[in-house]
């Protein structure tokens, strides 16, 4: 990994940090938005161009069309980062957000897997699409979703959650990363300090929280905290103000504060920070696209997701690694985290994904409907 990092140039490097969404169907094929946004037409040439760590599926983008051809197009998606494994993500939290939608098992929600009070109905929900997103090309979701929901008028988490109590949401997030790592992909709790006493959604406007530091400790914190202990890949930002945590007025997405001070240095985690999407208003309200890039860096995030304009976004990061902003240790840190993920997760294995041609066969199998329809049911 060491000998891998030094040979990397300095724009492969920062390329690595950035995970966009791409469009089309196929690797190969020109897609005319990606024509428009990135000056290169496939989303191969994208990749190639930008030095893309990875990126993440999307729909609207014409990513998603059945099984068969989804797991031909993350293959060619590979194929176009030979030097160094792409992860490729995906929201599939199953439930409310659900972006594969009928090409996968049908899961219930968080809400109902925690209603029934048994963390191994969590690992066997996890250890299903883990598998399933797997036999599709896919190494990352970007799930379980660690926020506690005590607030009943929350419009963005609801019932994404497992619930209102943050020892059960901790034993159910801990179960969730054990079934993701059962499959072999990587899982991502999410959204750190804690989007759950919101009656805001970070997706319009910028949510603030009021949590005292005893109150995170008591109400946010035991789920993230148990998802570390688990050995959670990654751990998402949020997009809120928690002006308890830091003052400064910046979201979560940009306070050195509570993903270096807090999330790095108190609770001990080691792995992958990642951004929420960086074309939602909450993260935009304060600063433009670029410098919020470089904040997000600099605050302590390793890979930014969905930036809304990739070439600006890309270009500040690079000229403030060249100004000495972000400096050639920081840039190092991040890409030491993903390359370390990447290799954790064995994406440099060559037949870590069956064959494109097997996806639709390993999809919605009788044992996975038989297990949904166990966890679907009140008496499960």
């Amino acid at each position: 990994m060491t000998a891998q990092l030094q040979r990397m140039s300095v724009e492969e490097k920062v390329g690595q940090l950035f995970m966009p969404v791409l469009y089309g169907s196929r690797a190969d094929a020109p897609h005319q938005e990606n024509q428009a946004r990135f000056g290169v037409g496939s989303p191969a040439e994208v990749i190639e161009k930008y030095h893309l760590g990875g990126m993440i599926l999307f729909p609207g983008t014409g990513n998603i069309v059945d099984a068969k051809q989804l797991a031909q197009f993350t293959a060619g998606l590979r194929a176009a980062a030979p030097d160094v494994p792409l992860l490729i993500g995906v929201d599939q939290e199953n439930g409310l957000v659900s972006r594969l939608g009928d090409l996968v098992t049908k899961l219930p929600g968080a809400q109902t897997i925690g209603d029934t009070g048994k963390p191994a109905n969590a690992r066997a929900a996890a250890k299903i699409t883990g598998t399933e997103l797997r036999a599709l090309g896919i190494s990352m979701d970007f799930a379980p979703v660690a926020d506690v929901n005590v607030n009943p008028r929350n419009p963005v988490i609801g019932p994404r959650a497992y619930g209102s109590d943050p020892g059960l949401v901790a034993d159910m997030v801990s179960a969730a990363i054990k079934g993701f790592h059962d499959s072999g992909i990587a899982a991502t709790a999410k959204h750190f300090p804690g989007h759950g006493d919101t009656a805001t959604d970070s997706h319009t406007a910028l949510p603030v929280i009021h949590h005292t530091r005893a109150e995170w400790d008591r109400l946010d914190a035991p789920p993230f905290r148990a998802a570390i202990a688990s050995g959670v890949d990654a751990i998402m930002s949020a997009h809120i103000v928690m002006p308890r945590l830091d003052s400064s007025g910046d979201p979560a997405t940009l306070s050195k504060k509570i993903l270096t001070g807090l999330l790095r240095q108190e609770l001990g985690f080691k792995g992958v920070i990642s951004t929420d999407a960086l074309n939602m208003d909450g993260v935009r309200k304060k600063y433009g696209d670029s410098e919020v890039a470089v904040r997000a860096i600099l605050a302590g995030a390793d890979i930014l997701l969905m930036p809304p304009d990739l070439s600006k976004a890309y270009q500040a990061v690079l000229a403030a690694v060249d100004s000495g902003r972000i400096t050639k240790t920081r840039l190092d840190q991040s890409v030491r985290r993903i390359l370390k993920l990447k290799s954790d997760r064995s994406l440099h294995t060559k037949n870590f994904y069956p064959p494109p041609t097997k996806a639709p066969s390993l999809l919605k199998t009788p044992t996975h409907l038989r297990t949904a329809t166990r966890l679907t049911s009140t008496n499960s």
